[in-house]
């Protein structure tokens, strides 16, 4: 593990005995996390992206504001739906925010998860999709999105117009060199992490995978990278791909900890999701010790160079802040983690 960093539904709402945590104040909130775990020397903050859902929903902004406050973590989503995008607005907006950060965005797009809503991409205007679930339409606008930011020329100059003029085909702009290299597609099963293998970008492994045959996720999830990466050499693409897990883990180191994630440990789950049978990883919960010795057995994040850490974000920035420090002080560093300050420094 080489980074990690701390990834968040952004869930607001009531909070119970007359509390709210609003949309306003899970926005500010996660530029103030965002902000002290930078100084700790955290490699990322991430964001989960749900439309028709009291959550992140519009990453962008976010993502701006918490670049201009830090200088050194990166800033990413965990994964924007592709069904509900206009592909040339999010290259734009992707090379800028690309451009203010100095190259730290870690973009992370997909076909989406499970809505709370019925095929609400169309109620974005976006439709013709043959798939049930709008498969198609997500890597259809991928593909243009791709095109775009790597500078190809996508509508014809107009030779009388006042503002320049000109021949042949104009790019997109902004244009963020590199931007390829910081997208990523987030897969939940081995055939969409060869695909973006074969496509070139890095792969964001699900919080499940849509595999039951009995063995533990962490093997399934390990398999799917090896699957991922052969399939990245295979295609001849240069370079060595990142790929990320996500996992839910609670350093136990306060009777506050206790209280709210002992006895949190627990095992793989089998469900289904999208009418497919499904495993989800199990969560962690102990002492800093305890951590150290299971991680370094799950074999996923052996593999993986960037771990995610699901965070509580309802829970407020000065407990999520203390939560991440205890993982970056007591549990990190075993598992090979140097802080992102500590390396600009040298």
């Amino acid at each position: 593990m080489q980074s990690f960093g701390t990834l968040s539904f952004g869930h607001y709402g009531p909070l119970g005995g007359g509390r709210e945590l609003t949309a306003g104040d899970s926005l500010k909130q996660a530029i103030d996390l965002a902000q002290g775990m930078d100084e700790l020397g955290v490699n990322g903050a991430y964001f989960r992206v749900h439309h028709f859902a009291r959550q992140q929903a519009s990453p962008m902004p976010l993502l701006a504001a918490i670049a201009a406050r830090t200088s050194h973590i990166e800033v990413g989503t965990g994964v924007i739906d592709m069904r509900y995008e206009n592909p040339l607005y999010l290259a734009e907006e992707a090379a800028a925010l690309d451009l203010i950060s100095d190259g730290r965005l870690a973009l992370g797009v997909s076909r989406g998860s499970p809505e709370s809503v019925v095929r609400g991409y169309e109620t974005f205007g976006y439709t013709g999709s043959e798939d049930p679930r709008g498969a198609d339409l997500a890597r259809e606008h991928f593909d243009l999105f791709l095109r775009a930011i790597d500078g190809e020329g996508l509508a014809e100059s107009d030779p009388h117009s006042p503002f320049g003029g000109g021949q042949g085909m104009q790019r997109i702009e902004p244009h963020s060199p590199g931007l390829r290299s910081r997208v990523w597609w987030g897969a939940g099963n081995r055939d969409s992490a060869e695909w973006a293998g074969r496509m070139g970008v890095n792969l964001m492994s699900s919080t499940l995978l849509t595999s039951a045959d009995g063995r533990p996720f962490d093997i399934l999830q390990a398999e799917q990278i090896d699957a991922f990466r052969t399939s990245w050499r295979e295609a001849g693409h240069a370079g060595t791909p990142r790929v990320s897990v996500s996992r839910s883990i609670f350093p136990i180191t306060t009777a506050e900890d206790a209280m709210y994630f002992g006895g949190r440990s627990d095992g793989d789950q089998i469900g289904v999701i999208d009418g497919m049978r499904s495993t989800f990883g199990k969560t962690y919960a102990g002492t800093p010790d305890e951590l150290v010795e299971q991680l370094q057995h799950d074999a996923a994040v052996r593999e993986a160079d960037t771990l995610m850490l699901t965070i509580p974000s309802q829970l407020g920035v000065a407990f999520n802040l203390r939560l991440v420090e205890s993982f970056a002080t007591y549990v990190a560093p075993s598992l090979g983690w140097v802080p992102s300050n500590a390396v600009a420094t040298v």
